[in-house]
């Protein structure tokens, strides 16, 4: 069995560089970074112009918070091709998000983007524990979205296997990690949790599978939940980060060794956090919202960009670069009921705390008539009865009230009764009237 841990000669020399080199090395490139999008991306020119900067005017890597922020909505004013910097036939990839709440954000790579890429996502298969010549089994969605082909091209230039399964056919994703034997796996934290019931249904123990690593990314997830998943799977479960705009999957990742938030690649990726209402830039260890720019990219740089994931940065521990907080919650999928702020995964905590009842849930939130209404629908446990799930349900009506301050009808449904996510959980379904 490969060790767990990396060797340091395992390590390419600025994971084992000094704080110092590497923020010599992230001044000189964000400086590049910086002229190249004004030079060569409208968007920027007119923003940086209109906040009086200049490219010139950064002397040392704080001066950064003298520049605009970057959102999706300027992404999706220029959409498609209006943000890249290069000439279109320059860029040999394209990508895009979901689109689901407008157009699709579109990202564009050059060849030394997507090696890029795949040299950070390698970097980080191996801060899992993965090692040349394991088998990677890949369940994130192939395509537009950013996750399968950024896992795959990684596990690949790392020296392993890849088995190209993508999202969806969960009988035959069961079928192919007993017959094929991988010893990783990368998928969403709910898919993973439905492909052990699979498991379950076709006759197997989950802790009998070959995985011994899963590296889960693309939605917010709790240490509760990686409990849970480590316990069914007998397995560890690793996080990863990332999102489109910056590159994709491979912008920070958790160690093995020490399971202690996601190590952001920073000699690629400058992370802040700022206050999100002021935009004001916080010290680090305050919670707020992560902003990153990007410093090697060509085809799209992004300066300060706004990612709304909420976390704190971290002095560094298993490699020199700082360190992220688990992100388990974004400013946009904050729900507001009732005058009361409420995230998904405060929701799933509690529910991991009721043994009858199971991570299989939504959120429906409604305005039959003048105020907000709160609905979750949960399954209850393959092992427990109607009485004891309605029992759990009241409990955790009860918790929701008393830890989150807002009150909520929960519906306990039997095993099965929530639709599985193929890709990202869908996790809330808004059915207030629009405007």
């Amino acid at each position: 069995m490969p060790s767990k841990h990396a060797r340091a000669e395992d390590l390419e020399p600025i994971e084992r560089a000094s704080r110092d080199e590497l923020a010599a090395l992230q001044l000189e490139r964000m400086r590049w970074s910086l002229a190249h999008a004004y030079r060569n991306v409208p968007h920027y020119r007119r923003a940086f112009d209109a906040a009086g900067v200049a490219p010139g005017d950064l002397r040392s890597l704080a001066d950064l918070a003298r520049f605009p922020l970057t959102a999706k909505a300027d992404l999706r004013a220029n959409y498609p091709f209006g943000m890249f910097a290069v000439p279109r036939p320059q860029v040999v990839r394209i990508h895009a998000s979901s689109g689901t709440t407008g157009k699709p954000t579109v990202v564009g790579y050059t060849a030394k983007d997507v090696d890029t890429w795949a040299t950070v996502m390698a970097r980080s298969i191996r801060a899992a524990g993965g090692r040349p010549g394991d088998i990677v089994h890949v369940a994130y969605g192939y395509g537009l979205f950013t996750g399968g082909l950024g896992a795959h091209y990684g596990a690949e230039k790392l020296g392993c296997t890849v088995i190209p399964m993508s999202g969806g056919q969960t009988e035959k994703q069961v079928q192919i990690i007993f017959d094929f034997e991988p010893r990783i796996i990368m998928v969403t934290p709910s898919y993973m949790l439905a492909i052990a019931e699979e498991m379950e249904r076709q006759g197997h123990d989950p802790r009998s599978s070959p995985l011994e690593i899963g590296i889960f990314g693309a939605e917010p997830w709790t240490p509760a939940m990686r409990e849970a998943i480590e316990t069914k799977l007998s397995i560890d479960a690793i996080d990863i980060y990332g999102l489109s705009e910056v590159i994709g999957p491979g912008v920070g990742q958790e160690c093995i060794e020490t399971k202690d938030g996601l190590t952001i690649w920073e000699d690629h990726f400058y992370p802040e956090v700022i206050d999100p209402e002021s935009g004001r830039v916080l010290p680090d260890g305050e919670k707020g919202e992560l902003v990153f720019t990007s410093l090697t990219k060509e085809a799209m740089p992004v300066i300060r960009y706004r990612t709304r994931d909420l976390t704190r940065l971290l002095p560094p521990t298993a490699r020199p670069m700082r360190r992220i907080e688990k992100i388990t919650g974004r400013s946009d999928d904050m729900m507001i009921i009732r005058g009361v702020n409420v995230f998904p995964t405060q929701v799933e905590e509690l529910i991991l705390k009721q043994r009858e009842l199971v991570p299989h849930y939504q959120i429906e939130i409604t305005r039959p008539q003048h105020l907000d209404e709160m609905t979750v629908l949960v399954e209850r446990a393959p092992d427990a009865g109607s009485v004891d799930g309605e029992r759990a349900g009241s409990a955790l009506a009860h918790m929701i009230k008393s830890l989150i301050g807002v009150s909520a009808d929960v519906r306990v449904v039997a095993p099965g009764g929530i639709e599985r996510s193929l890709g990202k959980a869908r996790r809330v379904v808004d059915k207030r009237p629009k405007g």
